[in-house]
């Protein structure tokens, strides 16, 4: 029926296998949970190895770093039931009728993939992390992510993520480009987990910038396309009217006043637009 795949990276990741494994056993379906630490050298891992206890739990470490693409699709081949839960390590369900709600999916529905849905909670975390909760709730509950995905085990095996990225950010975007490309419908639900994890705002904003060095590279080698990416819509908009050096020029001189504004308990996201922006902007200016 079900295998539950969990990329870890430096966390402990126990509480959620327990629950998804209570939930699942009072569903009484056939499922496995398989989590794999993706080289971390983590303390943490001392914890999840309590995973290997449960019944149907299996913790698995990685000796070198695969990238979380390549890390779930490692798992996936590891994984022995026709359906697949995606669950990212730092994410809890909202609901106890979680596990139920998707079952009832995979045996009311001839759809072969679906987004439960992240939430944040409404508590505001302390001073330091506040980037990442803010934009975590004015955007990434409005996002279709991997972090919570059924998807049918056959579907991934034939569009799996592309291993060429192996640095962190938009494996989730091209994974969804080649579904669409493909005619393949992605249904959101209502179905959440917690994003429970926050990074503080100046470790999100370096992940930030990683990311679309990871974007400018997916750009130039033609994996992903204005109409996957809002930053490179704006992008091809600057380009065309030749003002991508300009907007770059105001980046480079602005750059510590928009970090101040982000690093701070007021940061506004169309600051953090632009920052990506000229960011973004400056790398294609660098790469001439």
């Amino acid at each position: 029926m079900l295998s539950i795949l969990i990329p870890v990276y430096n966390y402990n990741a126990f509480s959620l296998v327990s629950e998804l494994a209570t939930q699942c056993n009072l569903s009484g379906i056939n499922y496995e949970i398989l989590c794999q630490d993706d080289a971390s050298n983590s303390s943490e891992n001392l914890k999840n190895q309590k995973i290997n206890s449960l019944p149907n739990g299996s913790f698995f470490i990685n000796e070198i770093n695969l990238g979380r693409g390549k890390n779930i699709n490692s798992l996936a081949q590891k994984a022995k039931y026709d359906w697949l839960l995606i669950l990212d390590c730092d994410t809890f369900p909202v609901h106890q009728n979680f596990i139920s709600n998707y079952i009832d999916k995979i045996s009311k529905n001839a759809k072969k993939v679906f987004f439960g849905g992240i939430l944040y909670e409404n508590k505001k975390p302390e001073k330091e992390q506040f980037l990442r909760w803010v934009y975590g709730k004015e955007r990434e509950t409005q996002s279709i992510l991997t972090s919570n995905l059924l998807i049918k085990k056959e579907l991934f095996l034939k569009f799996p993520f592309d291993e060429s990225i192996t640095k962190y950010g938009y494996e989730d975007l091209v994974f969804f480009s080649v579904l669409k490309s493909n005619k393949i419908e992605i249904s959101k639900i209502e179905n959440p987990t917690y994003h429970l994890n926050l990074e503080t705002s100046e470790l999100f904003l370096n992940k930030t910038k990683t990311a679309l060095e990871n974007l400018h590279f997916l750009y130039n080698e033609n994996k992903i396309s204005k109409n996957d990416s809002k930053i490179i819509k704006a992008f091809e908009v600057l380009k065309a009217f030749k003002m991508t050096g300009f907007v770059s020029f105001l980046f480079l001189k602005n750059k510590k006043k928009y970090e101040e504004n982000l690093l701070s308990q007021k940061p506004y996201l169309f600051v953090f637009d632009f920052y990506k922006l000229g960011y973004f902007s400056n790398l294609n200016n660098i790469k001439r």
